[in-house]
């Protein structure tokens, strides 16, 4: 399913609004491994983050740990011990809310399953279900007693398809209608509050930490700094005077991505 950008734009303030659900939807696809892995850790204050932590821990580790994604969904199966409830609390709440997202709008804008008569039967026999129509994959099937349905792909699969039905794709066939106002503003909501959630407990809500260790290279003050869809950063407050090799970030030394595990091994180091 290519999700490249909306498909339908009525008009500006209906095009923002595609474009701000779709890259919602997008963000919380992007950390979703993290918030399960965050499940297994215990909650921590300091600087890192829970999940740039773990990825400093892998790098340190020759054996690191099996990737998060591609288990069942959570709503599915049972959490023995978990170290961080909070964690645990935000993906079931978001996983529920996108699954039944995305059941009203399969309800409301998915064509139900065709039916057909069987040749030479006459209009008296009763129709037969569309086997090919029903089990097409492109589809959002329901929970059953005896199915979850599409819930059984998990998240990913939820946040894809209803990115899908946001920005309009695939309307021009007779499966999907395009998204009715109020629908499509129920789906930005939802969208726009489970990313909410999902940053808020990954500490990526926006805040800034300052750091207990100073700076290995001169000893100025750390901030810790998070930003709502950016990746964490450390900063240093000595300025251009700082002698730690990364680039200058408004006159300071600035540490983001990859750059943060050679701070992390400098301040281990040093500790």
């Amino acid at each position: 399913m290519q999700t490249t950008g909306p498909a339908i734009r009525p008009d500006a303030a209906d095009y923002l609004t595609r474009c701000q659900a779709a890259d919602d939807l997008r963000a919380i696809r992007e950390q979703w491994g993290d918030l399960l892995a965050a499940i297994e850790r215990p909650p921590a204050a300091e600087w890192p983050p829970r999940e740039t932590r773990g990825f400093l821990d892998q790098v340190a580790d020759s054996n690191p740990a099996q990737p998060a994604l591609g288990r069942p969904p959570l709503t599915l199966r049972e959490h023995p011990a978990p170290l961080n409830l909070d964690a645990l609390d935000a993906a079931c709440e978001v996983e529920r809310d996108l699954f039944e997202l995305a059941d009203r709008i399969a309800e409301q804008a998915q064509r139900p399953v065709r039916r057909k008569l069987w040749p030479g039967q006459g209009n008296r026999t009763p129709a037969a279900v569309d086997v090919d129509d029903r089990d097409d994959p492109a589809r959002w099937h329901y929970a059953a007693p005896t199915s979850p349905g599409s819930r059984a792909y998990g998240l990913h699969w939820a946040a894809v398809w209803i990115e899908g039905r946001v920005i309009g794709e695939d309307t021009e066939g007779d499966l999907f209608r395009p998204l009715s106002p109020r629908l499509l503003d129920e789906a930005a909501t939802t969208a726009r509050r489970a990313r909410a959630q999902v940053e808020r407990a990954l500490n990526r809500d926006g805040r800034s930490v300052t750091l207990t260790q100073p700076c290995p290279w001169c000893s100025g003050t750390l901030t810790g700094q998070t930003h709502p869809g950016r990746e964490p950063a450390v900063t240093c407050s000595t300025g251009e005077a700082c002698g730690a090799p990364v680039v200058l970030d408004n006159r300071r030394r600035t540490w983001r991505g990859a750059d943060l595990v050679g701070l992390w091994v400098a301040m281990q180091a040093k500790h």
